[in-house]
């Protein structure tokens, strides 16, 4: 039996998402609440970017422990040899990797400006998943950037010869939001019928079709005998108008009347903890859910008019197609009225100790408590947030981890005219003025 699987890229094309990002210690918090949702992958990020290297080498450590061990951690890189190299020399433990690379005719005239033509690029991907093969991958995805765009026969020759030098799966990568669902279904269904690999969909949300393009691709991938796998964000984050929400393609595989008892999700998703995750994205994200977000916004379960109200009262089925319990929603939140003592950069040790005792975590001496509220003050620095209850207990339990994931050191070596330019500055009595 084939399955639909969830790679959720949240952490490489949700923190992409102009204006916004997340700080590393927010990355790896997803990172872990994705793992309790039981999602099979985490595009965590990129390998070949310096500021990441901490952080994924931090988040592989948590895969060693144990506390990750459901959800795949995968690296983003072009799919050029060097950059392979480099990604597996900056993280030398991954073991997962997407592969990316322009498919179109727009792509080749407009990005390449004719330097390249389709087999080079076929060519330069053979390259990089060789030498992914050499250093260690164990799953080596290559993506088809604005396969939507491209020429069909094209993406299932590179598909196949993709597949004869060891890829493990095509990523349909619609870039632009540019398919609608018909057309997508049409044209992976081929690509998966013809290569007979397992099939990736990445939708863009620029005409509000993501998320059913998503599942329509994955409904051609199983009809056509393979896996399916659907690129997610967590609330739809991601570039321009975002992606494929992460909740909504999970009940549109589970609820839908022409999915519900015919296609299989991954049967290790948990969807009761898609509540927590969502409010904690748009928390680290500073973006609020909107009210009328399918699960998850506060209007999904809110009746008001008098036929509509009556009839959730008689029978929440009347209006409900599915349960809030089933999300994770329904608890009683605690909100502080009186009181309140919050942890951060210049926090004391008797605030700090309330706020860990408030969470039934005790220290076993002054220099634990001190240690750890070292780390507490640089975390409020790092995300420039009132942590969570969350973030306090990673940095308690994962204290070295934590620290880890928080080092950012500048890749910074000036040479050529800056380095002049700094030797000439550093050597004047009174400097430039900055207005």
């Amino acid at each position: 039996m084939n399955y639909i699987k969830i790679v959720d890229v949240t952490n490489r094309d949700g923190v992409q998402t102009s204006r916004l990002g997340l700080a590393k210690l927010q990355k790896t918090i997803i990172n872990i609440m994705l793992n309790e949702m039981g999602v099979n992958q985490s595009e965590f990020g990129f390998p070949t970017t310096e500021h990441e290297i901490n952080y994924l080498n931090g988040n592989l450590q948590l895969v060693e422990r144990g506390l990750i061990n459901k959800t795949n951690l995968s690296g983003w890189m072009r799919a050029i040899a060097a950059d392979v190299k480099k990604a597996f020399n900056n993280v030398p433990k991954l073991q997962c990797i997407n592969l990316s690379q322009s498919t179109s005719e727009q792509m080749i005239k407009g990005k390449y400006q004719g330097k390249k033509n389709k087999k080079d690029i076929l060519n330069q991907t053979c390259e990089a998943i060789n030498e992914a093969i050499v250093q260690g991958a164990k799953i080596i995805g290559v993506n088809a950037e604005d396969a939507s765009r491209s020429d069909l026969e094209y993406l299932i020759e590179y598909a196949k010869e993709c597949k004869r030098y060891g890829a493990s799966r095509f990523r349909y990568c619609d870039t632009l939001g540019y398919d609608d669902p018909q057309t997508a279904y049409e044209r992976i269904f081929q690509i998966a019928k013809e290569a007979q690999m397992d099939v990736e969909m990445h939708f863009h949300n620029d005409l509000g079709m993501a998320t059913a393009c998503s599942v329509m691709g994955a409904k051609a991938a199983i009809d056509a005998g393979v896996d399916a796998w659907i690129n997610t964000a967590i609330n739809g984050m991601g570039e321009r108008a975002g992606n494929a929400d992460l909740v909504s393609c999970i009940l549109a595989i589970e609820k839908s009347s022409g999915f519900r008892g015919k296609y299989k999700l991954d049967p290790q998703i948990d969807i009761s903890k898609a509540w927590r995750l969502a409010k904690y994205t748009s928390y680290a994200f500073g973006v609020p859910i909107p009210m009328n977000q399918p699960a998850v916004g506060d209007n999904a379960f809110a009746h008001e008019s008098g036929i509509h109200a009556d009839g959730a009262l008689k029978d929440r089925r009347n209006y409900e197609l599915y349960d809030y319990e089933e999300l994770g929603k329904g608890e009683p939140e605690i909100i502080e009225t009186g009181r309140m003592i919050t942890v951060g950069e210049y926090s004391g040790i008797k605030g700090f100790r309330n706020v860990y005792q408030n969470l039934e975590l005790e220290f076993n001496d002054e220099d634990e408590a001190r240690n750890i509220l070292e780390l507490v003050r640089y975390a409020n620095v790092h995300t420039q947030k009132p942590l969570t209850d969350s973030e306090l207990k990673f940095i308690y339990y994962y204290p070295n981890i934590a620290a880890k994931i928080m080092t950012v050191e500048p890749y910074y070596k000036p040479h050529g005219a800056l380095k002049e330019r700094i030797e000439r500055v550093d050597n004047l009595v009174e400097g430039s003025k900055i207005v």
